[in-house]
């Protein structure tokens, strides 16, 4: 009869070992499959945006802001599979400097092309009408 009692406790002691899940791991897949999957939405969208916009500072619009954000969501999923505290860190940094100097450049572009004369299309894919006189 002891022997069936340490059967059955052995027995049920190995069904919570098994029931046992790993919270953390789960999460930093789930986020990672959520942030990859998002940054490349971004990241497509602004391809797309790129290739059927129809003037330079509405493609370049797209460009600027999508691709930020698409990169800025890519460096999170690749956070979460890190293994250490030090290439977290990094990435961070990358982060960082990525979003700092992505809409600087993109303004930079922006601002030199219309100093060197590029107007912008309004209204039905046409240039604004401006009168000589000033009005």
């Amino acid at each position: 009869m002891s022997l069936l009692f340490a059967a059955a406790s052995e027995t049920a002691h190995a069904a919570e070992q098994a029931v046992h899940v790993d919270w953390l791991g789960v999460f930093r897949t789930l986020g990672t499959l959520v942030s990859m999957a998002t940054g490349l939405f971004f990241v497509l969208a602004g391809t797309i945006g790129v290739l059927r916009l129809p003037d330079f500072y509405t493609r370049l619009h797209a460009a600027g802001m999508t691709d930020t954000l698409g990169a800025e969501l890519i460096l999170l999923a690749l956070m979460f599979q890190s293994d250490s505290i030090q290439m977290v860190l990094k990435l961070l940094l990358v982060a960082f400097f990525l979003l700092v100097t992505s809409p600087t450049a993109t303004h930079a572009v922006a601002h030199a092309a219309y100093r060197a004369g590029l107007k912008p299309l309004l209204g039905e894919y046409r240039a604004p009408e401006i009168e000589e006189d000033g009005t």
